[in-house]
């Protein structure tokens, strides 16, 4: 089998990229070891940036994300019983974001790519990839108990942290930064409105809150707890109570209490790998670079690695310049790096360090102190969430 990309990963990087390059003309085939239904109802982040929100429109993959998706133009922070809104159009010029979910990004991408993309071909697992070094690397798969070589002019690896793409970057040619926070999320999905139109990020001294909604009936909410902790190990009542005591304010502000439909506890953590480039072989996604959830970046991210990917192959078919390809990785690397800081800034803000002292926990009420009363500050908050200019 011969392409010119070969794009390992049907996750939203692996598919926005499949569709970018389909619309300028340039051939792909996809390789996603799990089925499609897996693929299709894989739970992950729920935010997306102006930027993700504009290209998913040009791509083509916009009409029911505006049908169904939620636009927020602002968050509220909770401290010490106070309630604060980031309104972001009036911070950024106009930009907000919208809420919707990674699984259904996933659904409209296929779709499309079904229907008139290039090869989509599920259940196909990726082994190695080889000859990142030439200009003509290979990813050997295996697929219906049979193994087959894709062969490709590029190879860019969109399987995530575990998948094999990285691990064909050369011993010692490249760099990790990492931390591994001491705590995680345990999330939950309830059938039951949302108890406010905006998501609410709660800073508490027992812990760390966030009220989010996946549709106007269905509320997905998460509770700081200790990186350990067994989801299953709480009960319904003492999830709903802990949020309570999470969001409580001053006003007669009330949680909508439902059924809970799913648990689980997502670890947290900060992962970059430099560079992201190795011959022919280019990372994007959670395989260069993992934040943590606070910041709501991580599909995002994917989604400026992609872009900036596209934008460089196309610049070179148009003019026979590498020079946008060559420089990739630290196109990229500049925009992770700013998003691993806005997560970091904003995870020490809002969660409690288990070792936290009296004085750090008042350096946390200060900064939020600072955000609700500082135009500036108020405004490098809402630039940062809506999103860093794409590639």
């Amino acid at each position: 089998m011969r392409t010119t990309v070969g794009i390992i990963g049907a996750g939203p990087a692996g598919l926005l990229l499949a569709r970018l390059l389909h619309n300028a003309g340039i051939d792909s085939v996809v390789l996603e070891s799990r089925d499609r239904a897996y693929v299709e109802r894989r739970q992950r982040a729920g935010i997306l940036e102006q930027g993700t929100v504009d290209v998913l429109r040009a791509a083509g993959a916009g009409e029911r994300m505006d049908r169904e998706g939620l636009p927020h133009d602002g968050i509220e922070l909770r401290f010490a019983k106070r309630r604060h809104r980031v309104d972001f159009p009036a911070l950024t010029g106009g930009r907000s974001v919208m809420v919707y979910a990674q699984t259904e990004v996933c659904k409209d991408l296929i779709a499309l790519q079904l229907k008139d993309g290039g090869p989509l071909l599920f259940e196909a697992e990726a082994l190695a990839v080889q000859g990142a070094e030439t200009d003509r690397p290979r990813v050997r798969f295996r697929r219906g108990g049979a193994e087959d070589v894709l062969e490709c002019d590029y190879v860019v690896g969109c399987d995530g942290f575990w998948g094999v793409a990285r691990g064909a970057f050369p011993a010692g040619q490249g760099r990790t930064f990492e931390r591994t926070y001491p705590f995680g999320w345990l999330g939950i999905l309830a059938d039951v409105a949302p108890s406010h139109d905006e998501l609410v990020y709660a800073r508490h001294d027992r812990g760390f809150a966030l009220l989010s909604m996946r549709s106007p009936s269905v509320s997905r909410l998460y509770l700081q707890v200790p990186a350990d902790t067994d989801a299953e190990s709480w009960r319904d009542e003492e999830i709903w109570a802990e949020l309570e005591r999470r969001f409580e304010t001053d006003d007669d502000w009330v949680l909508n209490r439902g059924p809970i439909t799913q648990k689980s506890v997502t670890p947290m953590r900060s992962y970059v790998h430099e560079p992201m480039r190795h011959g022919r072989l280019f990372l994007a996604g959670d395989a260069a670079h993992i934040v943590p959830p606070t910041g709501a970046k991580g599909l995002n991210l994917a989604v400026g690695d992609v872009v900036t990917f596209a934008r460089a192959l196309a610049h070179r078919a148009e003019t026979g310049s590498g020079e946008l390809l060559d420089t990739y990785s630290e196109t990229c690397l500049r925009r992770v790096w700013q998003a691993e800081r806005f997560s970091y800034d904003m995870t020490t803000l809002l969660h409690r360090a288990p070792d936290a002292t009296p004085f750090e926990e008042r350096l946390q009420l200060a900064r939020l102190d600072r955000i609700a009363s500082s135009r500036a500050a108020e405004t490098d908050l809402a630039e940062a969430y809506t999103g860093f200019p794409l590639g």
